[in-house]
């Protein structure tokens, strides 16, 4: 992997420029107590503490009740970027006091602003996470004919150094013997610059965060070649706040904390309302969304748990692979004392929610073409009907296959159908997936290498098309 030096010690040096740069404003003035946020309203993961939150206006309604009850009135300040690095950077500068990141920036986050007392972090909740890694992809274009991560040896890769995506690709070409330093040209590009150098050639594959690998797929301007979760490391996304502003402010995180639950908790009651809100806000199509924020796909619950903080100590080489960082604690990084007052608060068991590693928000209900509970979180999907205010459950793959033949001879229209990945559970665009019939049981997989892998177990399993899939399905 040739990163160049330069980039790797220009995006080092960009922090410490806009750390020398900026001046530090005041965090109140008079009667007004100014906080300002950091989000990446594309990263939809981070959506409970960034586009949904604002979206609702939860953290305004809950300073709001403060200032009612005699406080100082307060003035939320919302900063959108594409990544988490200039978020960093203004933390740095201390013209941050509140932000969402994912694991890898966090990384840096915390290595960053541990220079100094007054711009130092703390880790203080999760958005959202993937017990297996899947939150991280790489893609390559609709036409490539690689169809594993050794295929990509000598070719240029888009990612951004510093990031989730790169971290993951970092990981997973170790993984696949190819030396990082040597096997693979990987530019440091933003996503958005990516997905155009993918599109138009310029690179052979791109490595990037939620949302873009769905994105591009669904646009068919991309195909995934590797899904994060073979790697089966948690990943996650999660909120740091300045202390010097947290102690100055204890009431401010606490009423952060506390509209980031309630962002959570809307998340969950009303899905396709949430990714609906989130798409109008950050441009994404609803159908994206709700593929990471809909029920089975990403884990939104907000408690520090020791699987997620682990796989966090197990990234930290990770800084010393792209440049010269400092070394920090993590355990005094991360700090759920915060979030474990307002679970109290809420009258919420805090321990009990960080000893439950399973998905809060997973597919159920009944399957209307079959009749029956959909029961086994590995096997349920779900069907978006346009004009539908909830998706319909699917008990398996092949009862998805059912409804979706049975509603097309009815002429009803499909915004979007979702599986879970047979192998990892990965939940999918079933017309996206690469379908395998065994017998009359049908078995989606996301990616090339997944199809190989299970044909290798079952030599009597058939590759066969979505279209083809629907058509041969028995009603």
């Amino acid at each position: 992997m040739k990163y160049r030096r330069a980039r790797i010690l220009a995006a080092a040096a960009l922090i410490a420029t806009l750390a020398a740069g900026c001046s530090l404003e005041q965090t109140g003035s008079g009667d007004t107590v100014r906080v300002v946020v950091g989000y990446q309203s594309k990263t939809i993961n981070t959506v409970t503490a960034g586009t949904l939150l604002r979206a609702k206006g939860f953290l305004e309604k809950r300073l709001n009740d403060l200032t009612a009850k005699g406080g100082p009135k307060y003035q939320v300040e919302w900063q959108d970027y594409d990544t988490g690095a200039p978020i960093t950077a203004q933390m740095v500068a201390e013209k941050i006091d509140i932000g969402s990141m994912g694991d890898y920036p966090l990384l840096i986050n915390g290595s960053r602003t541990s220079a100094s007392e007054r711009s130092a972090t703390e880790l203080v909740s999760i958005t959202g996470y993937q017990p297996r890694g899947s939150l991280n992809m790489v893609v390559t274009a609709p036409n490539s004919t690689a169809t594993t991560l050794s295929d990509l040896a000598g070719k240029k890769v888009s990612a951004s150094v510093g990031s989730a995506g790169d971290g993951t690709l970092r990981q997973a070409l170790s993984r696949a013997n190819i030396d990082p330093a040597h096997g693979v040209d990987v530019l440091n590009q933003q996503p958005q610059i990516g997905a155009s150098a993918l599109e138009s050639g310029q690179v052979q594959a791109l490595s990037q965060f939620v949302a873009w690998p769905g994105l591009l797929v669904y646009q068919d301007k991309a195909k995934l070649l590797y899904d994060g979760a073979e790697l089966n490391v948690p990943t996650f996304h999660g909120v740091v706040a300045r202390r010097d502003y947290s102690k100055s402010h204890p009431e401010v995180l606490d009423a952060f904390l506390q509209a980031q639950l309630d962002a959570t908790d809307f998340l969950h009651a009303k899905p396709l309302e949430a990714a609906q809100l989130v798409a109008d806000n950050s441009g994404l199509p609803a159908e994206v969304v709700y593929l990471y924020n809909g029920p089975g796909g990403t884990s939104f619950d907000t408690p520090l748990k020791p699987q997620l903080v682990q796989a966090f100590k197990g990234d930290v080489p990770y800084l010393k692979s792209i440049g010269d960082f400092a070394d920090f604690d993590i355990d005094k990084f991360v700090d759920d004392a915060p979030l474990r007052k307002v679970f109290a608060e809420r009258g919420a068991n805090y321990d009990a929610a960080v000893a439950n590693f399973a998905n809060p928000a997973p597919i159920t209900g009944t399957d209307p073409s079959t009749g029956k509970p959909v029961s086994d979180p590995a096997l349920a999907g779900e069907i978006w009907f346009d004009g539908q205010s909830t998706a319909q459950p699917a008990g398996s793959p092949t009862d998805l296959l059912r409804a979706v033949k049975a509603a097309r001879a009815q002429g009803k229209k499909i915004r979007a159908a979702y599986v879970p990945d047979a192998e990892l559970g990965t939940r999918w665009f079933a017309d996206k997936a690469q379908w395998v019939r065994e017998g009359d049981t049908y078995l989606p997989f996301i990616t090339p290498s997944a199809v190989q892998r299970y044909q290798a177990r079952h030599p009597g399993a058939v590759a066969v098309s979505y279209d083809q899939a629907i058509g041969e399905v028995r009603s």
